[in-house]
């Protein structure tokens, strides 16, 4: 039976996987572009832009919500969207953050580098 280790990884971690998972197909950078284009967008106009189907919209947007990523109210038959910048905000800096000590660690052991 396999076992999920997941906690066994720093929160930090944790989180900053999340996002990345979350942002890991194109349809849901162009979902976040046309949102962010707009600042707030109806989810038949995002259906109406990408070359999906509704049901494959709505399953990218429910990953992206489960992320915090974005918020959204549903009004009868319509959906609105906006990026939850402050969710957003913290994870690019986590990614970023990621990224700078990584590369300040490769170049303090560029010598052992292949």
């Amino acid at each position: 039976m396999a076992v999920n280790k997941k906690e066994e990884f720093k929160k930090s971690e944790i989180e900053l996987a999340e996002f990345a998972k979350a942002i890991s197909h194109p349809a849901r950078i162009a979902i976040l572009k046309a949102i962010a284009d707009r600042d707030v967008c109806i989810c038949g106009e995002i259906v109406e832009i990408l070359p999906l189907a509704q049901s494959t919209v709505s399953q990218h947007l429910k990953e992206l919500k489960k992320a915090g990523l974005i918020q959204g109210t549903i009004d009868g038959t319509k959906s609105c969207y906006c990026i939850n910048w402050k969710t957003f905000e913290k994870s690019a800096n986590g990614l970023n953050a990621f990224f700078e000590k990584a590369k300040a660690k490769s170049e303090a052991n560029k010598a052992d580098c292949c």
